[in-house]
């Protein structure tokens, strides 16, 4: 984790999103996926050369064509690409043996375009589901991208993934170490069907370091569990969720297990902000709510809890209407198929007492509604049986969030 022995390293945030680490290009523009000609709807991601690259993917049984195609592709390159081509507006999902095709002609098409093989690119997509892509319009776009790549832009590839985003989402930091520095950037998108059991949402994290594939993909996991596995707007994991990770090492930096913890430290910074941001944008969101259960016998078990209270419809509800409801949230905590003793649980609204040792502190209920009322809730609960503890964050759920997804499709 981020607190491991290590170097002596500071993390410090700087400008330009995905495209911050050196040795990558990026270009995004309007391909026609999208009906709005200014709205950009597909982006390519290159680097300069062969980087290290590793990937989680959607637990969902029902995986999109892209997360099939860059699932084999990373597989078949053990670990390396060259790029990655993403669309919006259109999730290429549910679209049968055609669906293969286009995703598999996206990457060829990339990969001819920058003289590399189609098992060097990976492919995402995003949008409604159960439609064809509009290839006559995507192949054309993909060669204009490529030809069009530069360095810098981070900001307009987190502008070309959205979908139902309210605001694009990006974060970089440089990680100074002993040895020197490198830096990790990246970018995601997410607002509804966001319920990571790895992984969450379209991200996609760069860094300059050099770092081997099996490392790397050890850095994305672990990192991951506690970002963008920590956070869920509705409980829903969607059929095409991925996130990315590629390593140009230009930096000249080379992370072995001592600098390891380095490398861990700039992932989760940048992957916290990304995930955070998603919850914090969520589909008719109006309060970022952050769940902490500690007192737990393992983690697993602190994570159930947390996860549970944090889908409860009820408890986001009541969290929408400031109702200091512990009793939806005890309930919730109870379903979780965790063994506790409610008689030594406590929770805390606000930091503010309203339930103890299975017992309300109905007294508090108005300080504890006034927390409510703010944009930022925080929920604690010690459930009074050790010391593991895990965070989770969600959002509230309001009548917005229902016409959102009442309208989608029409």
């Amino acid at each position: 984790m981020a607190d491991a022995v290590s170097p002596v390293r500071d993390v410090t945030p700087t400008a330009g999103g995905v495209m911050a680490p050196a040795g990558f290009q990026s270009a995004a523009l309007h391909s026609g996926i999208k009906a709005a000609a200014d709205v950009l709807d597909l982006v390519v991601i290159a680097a300069d050369t062969i980087a290290s690259a590793a990937a989680l993917f959607t637990t969902n049984l029902v995986q999109a064509a892209p997360v099939i195609v860059s699932r084999n592709h990373l597989a078949a390159s053990e670990g390396r690409a060259r790029a990655i081509i993403v669309n919006s507006g259109c999730a290429n999902a549910c679209t049968g043996h055609r669906g293969i095709t286009d995703a598999e002609r996206m990457t060829a098409e990339t990969a001819a375009a920058l003289g590399a093989t189609p098992d060097q690119v990976l492919v995402a997509s995003t949008g409604v589901i159960g439609v064809n892509l509009k290839m006559e319009k995507v192949v054309p776009a993909i060669g204009t991208a490529v030809a069009a790549l530069t360095p810098g832009r981070g900001h307009d590839v987190a502008r070309a993934i959205m979908t139902t985003d309210l605001f694009p989402k990006e974060h970089a930091v440089t990680v100074h170490t002993a040895r020197g520095a490198f830096t990790v950037g990246g970018t995601a998108k997410g607002a509804g069907m966001i319920e990571p059991n790895m992984a969450t949402m379209l991200g996609f994290l760069t860094t300059d370091a050099q770092v081997a594939p099996a490392v790397l993909q050890r850095a994305l996991k672990e990192s991951a569990r506690d970002t963008f596995n920590a956070i869920t707007v509705d409980g829903d994991t969607s059929t095409n969720d991925c996130v990315f990770l590629l390593a140009s090492g230009a930096s000249g930096i080379s992370i072995d297990e001592e600098l390891y913890p380095a490398l861990l430290d700039g992932l989760l910074t940048v992957s916290r902000e990304l995930a955070v941001a998603i919850v914090r944008g969520g589909e008719g969101a109006t309060k970022l709510v952050t769940v902490h259960v500690r007192g737990a016998r393992t983690r697993d078990d602190a994570h159930r809890v947390a996860k549970t209270i944090a889908n409860s419809p009820l408890v986001k509800t009541a969290i929408h209407g400031a109702d200091p409801n512990w009793g939806r949230i005890v309930a919730a905590a109870g379903r979780a198929g965790v063994m506790f003793d409610v008689g030594r649980t406590t929770v805390h609204v606000g930091g503010v007492l309203v339930f103890e040792n299975g017992l309300p502190h109905d007294q508090n209920a108005p300080l504890a509604a006034e927390h409510l009322k703010g944009t930022d809730v925080a929920i604690d609960v010690d459930l009074g049986g050790g010391g593991t503890d895990c965070t989770v964050w969600t959002c509230d759920l309001s009548a917005e969030y229902v016409r959102i997804n009442g309208e989608y499709r029409t």
